[in-house]
């Protein structure tokens, strides 16, 4: 079914599709362990049936109608210190495919969610392992809603309810130029655009330089999201006082 050749380097270059599976992010993991892997390699399916989302959530995919997937990739240019760099090249390289469709609706929701202006459409797990002070394998588990168009929480939505498509999306089809987006981001990083990244991440991040209602230590709070720190905090200005977050210590408020 995905049997195709994406325009890259090496991103995509080996395909492992399962009809289903229990998480394409483990099955990369045992794929890891056993040796015998090439850094680029997808393991996608139609088919997860237990996958997983930020703060231990189930992601919520119909059989056949999104993309769920994982990318393997050996990010050894990267200290244990810079692993949200591998997440801004991430969600970048999929905001840019999906603006393709959207446009400038399409933000990137701090840490791993891709929203179109107040609804989900994907969201990304990224699962690292360490050696020494440095980055060795990571497994990125993506999902995107694609023809979809129920779900259980009001806040989802998918490319097909954002387009107006009176047909559905062809998944093996839309797989080349996503990967193809990922690896352009993906070798800005390595090659050490970090500057451009930055600034290409802010300029699509969801509420930046927005007052906005969070939740933190149980209490709501407004701030104005003014930018995201190195080590992947978030940055908060609550009145005169700039506070910062990492992952699950604050929630955003719809």
């Amino acid at each position: 079914m995905y049997k195709f050749r994406p325009k890259t380097l090496f991103l995509g270059q080996k395909i492992n599709y399962l009809p289903s599976c229990q998480s394409t992010n483990d099955v990369a993991s045992s794929l890891i362990t056993g040796g015998n892997v090439l850094d680029g390699t997808v393991v996608i399916t139609e088919h997860q049936t237990a996958g997983r989302g930020q703060r231990g959530n189930q992601w919520e995919a119909q059989p056949g109608q999104n993309l769920t997937f994982s990318l393997i990739l050996q990010p050894s240019f990267l200290q244990a210190n810079e692993q949200f760099w591998l997440n801004i090249a991430i969600s970048l390289g999929i905001s840019d495919w999906l603006t393709t469709y959207v446009g400038d609706r399409l933000k990137i929701k701090w840490p791993n969610d891709l929203y179109v202006q107040e609804r989900k459409i994907g969201g990304i797990l990224i699962e690292n392992t360490l050696y020494g002070y440095t980055l060795g394998w990571s497994v990125v588990g993506i999902g995107l809603n694609i023809n979809q168009t129920r779900f259980r929480v009001p806040t989802a939505t998918s490319l097909s309810n954002e387009t107006p498509n009176d047909h559905d999306f062809v998944l093996p089809d839309l797989l080349p130029g996503l990967l193809e987006s990922l690896e352009r981001r993906y070798l800005a990083l390595r090659s050490g655009q970090r500057d451009v990244l930055k600034t290409n991440y802010l300029q699509v991040l969801f509420r930046y330089q927005e007052e906005s209602a969070f939740i933190a230590d149980g209490a709501r709070f407004r701030g104005v999201i003014v930018g995201v720190e190195e080590t992947g905090r978030l940055a908060i200005q609550v009145g005169d006082r700039l506070r910062s977050f990492a992952f699950k210590e604050v929630e955003f408020v719809f």
